[in-house]
Formats: structure tokens, C-alpha cells, sequence
């Protein structure tokens, strides 16, 4: 089973970490809420503490390992929060959980698959990964993943992903490349989606720009989007205590949220 951070109490909060990171990349997120919420934090195969993966996966097969962690775990009902590659991680599970899933939020990621040459960079990037390492992955993608004004004002946040990236196998980091570029178009998704939905960008995010974050939401029943201030691609890490309000609100909107409405995001 994939390792799980779990801590807090109350409604299940899945959090699914962007690429190349892991599940530390969510600890503002579970210092700030777990009073309120029972959050959850995978690593994904070759992340952090689980396992790389024994063959090639899919984002699919991805999914299917989340919801064996929350059927271990005995949660039900959950709100999932994916960013970046957790938010393709979580247009699978709009269908693997059904009736469970009762609230999303889709940060910093996009509902659109790679576009050819996209694709091929990830096949590209998989296979230096594995003859190099994964500091390959962090020199590529740490210019992209955090804004402007964390790079000029943060320099420790720099190092602390950079770290983060560090603690990944290159197995596991070819792997999720190579599940990315083959990942399907989610935009049928969008508008059978039926939880309460929080669509989240940060303003200087240049990989998922703040248009895509508006259009996804206007093609939700009842979706919003966000955009936080001085923030990148890495919304929760850069600007915590905007993206920590935004969370909280959320889950104190989704338990107010009409029932017959709520809890079933297929049509």
C-alpha cells in the first residue's frame, strides 16, 4: 500500500501531491488544518516513502491505489484536493469513487492532455531521469514550479522543494512522466461533476496560467475559481495561509452544501 501521512480529525481530505515532489510538500496544509479535518497525503509509487513501481503505470492504476489507501484506512466520504499532477490524478478518481468524492479542488493543473510535443519532452525527460537521476528533473522543473516573487524572496522555499524532489527514485519520477504524457483528455468531466468544486491558480503560474483555472470552473456546475497573489505553480507552498483560508472555507462551505446537490459527482 502506498506510505500515508494521516493526522487531524474530522472529514477526510485526500491530498495529492504535484510532480516531482511528495506528500512533505503538503505540511503547511496539515500543521494548519488538522484541527478541522482528518487529512490524508500519499506518496505515489517512488515518491517519498512508497515503493517505485513494479511495471509501468497508469494514472489509472494510480487511482486505484488511492482508493485502496482510503478503503484501508475505512474512509467514505472525502474531499480531494490535487494539484498539478495530483488534480490528473483526481479526474480519475471523479469515477473511481463515485458517491464517495463530496468535494474537489483542482489546483494548479489543467483537464487537457499533453499536447504531442509535450509528450515527447516527457519521454525525453523519463529517460535522462533514469541514466542521471532526479536532479535532472529538479533543474528542469524548478524554474517552472515556483513563481517570480518566491524566487527572488524566497530563497529557502527554493531549496526546501528542491530537497523535497531529491527524496524521489528516478524510477518513480520516469514512471509518473511517462503515466503524464499518456494521461486522457478530462474536459468530458467537467461537466458531470457534481460535488461542490474549487478551481485554485496562482497568479505567476506560467505552466497553468490563471485562464485555465477560470475555464475549467466554468464548465463545472457550480464551480469557482481562485487566483492567489504573488503565487507560481506551487500555490500551497508559496502562498500557504492564502491557499490554508481558501481550504478551510471550502470544507465549511461543503458541509452547508445542499445534500440532494452534494456526494455525487456523475450525472
Amino acid at each position: 500500500m502506498l506510505y500515508t501521512r494521516d493526522t487531524g480529525s474530522g472529514q477526510p481530505v485526500l491530498l495529492l501531491h504535484a510532480f516531482p515532489l511528495n506528500s512533505r510538500m503538503w505540511e503547511p496544509q496539515m500543521d494548519a488544518l488538522a484541527a478541522r479535518a482528518r487529512l490524508l497525503a500519499p506518496d505515489l509509487p517512488g515518491f517519498g516513502l512508497s515503493p517505485p513501481p513494479p511495471a509501468a503505470p497508469s494514472l489509472d492504476d494510480y487511482a486505484r491505489q488511492v482508493v485502496d489507501v482510503l478503503d484501508a484506512l475505512a474512509v467514505d466520504q472525502v474531499v480531494v484536493v490535487g494539484l498539478s499532477m495530483g488534480g490528473y490524478l483526481a479526474f480519475r478518481l471523479v469515477g473511481e469513487l463515485g458517491r464517495r468524492l463530496v468535494g474537489l479542488v483542482l489546483a494548479n493543473t489543467r483537464a487537457t492532455p499533453d499536447a504531442e510535443s509535450g509528450a515527447l519532452a516527457r519521454h525525453r525527460l523519463a529517460a535522462e531521469v533514469e541514466a542521471r537521476g532526479v536532479e535532472v528533473a529538479a533543474s528542469e522543473f524548478l524554474p517552472k514550479l515556483l513563481g517570480a516573487t518566491t524566487q527572488r524572496g524566497q530563497p529557502a522555499l527554493v531549496d526546501r522543494v528542491r530537497a523535497i524532489i531529491r527524496e524521489n527514485t528516478p524510477a518513480g519520477v520516469a514512471a509518473a512522466l511517462r503515466a503524464m504524457a499518456a494521461r486522457p483528455d478530462s474536459t468530458s468531466l467537467l461537466a458531470g461533476i457534481r460535488c461542490p468544486v474549487l478551481c485554485v491558480a496562482g497568479e505567476e503560474d506560467t505552466l497553468t496560467p490563471p485562464e485555465v483555472a477560470r475555464a475549467m470552473a466554468e464548465r463545472i456546475p457550480g464551480g469557482r475559481a481562485m487566483v492567489v497573489s504573488g503565487a507560481g505553480h506551487l500555490t500551497n507552498l508559496e502562498a500557504p495561509q492564502a491557499f490554508n483560508d481558501a481550504l478551510a472555507g471550502f470544507l465549511s462551505e461543503r458541509t452547508r452544501h445542499d445534500e440532494g446537490r452534494g456526494g455525487d459527482p456523475l450525472p
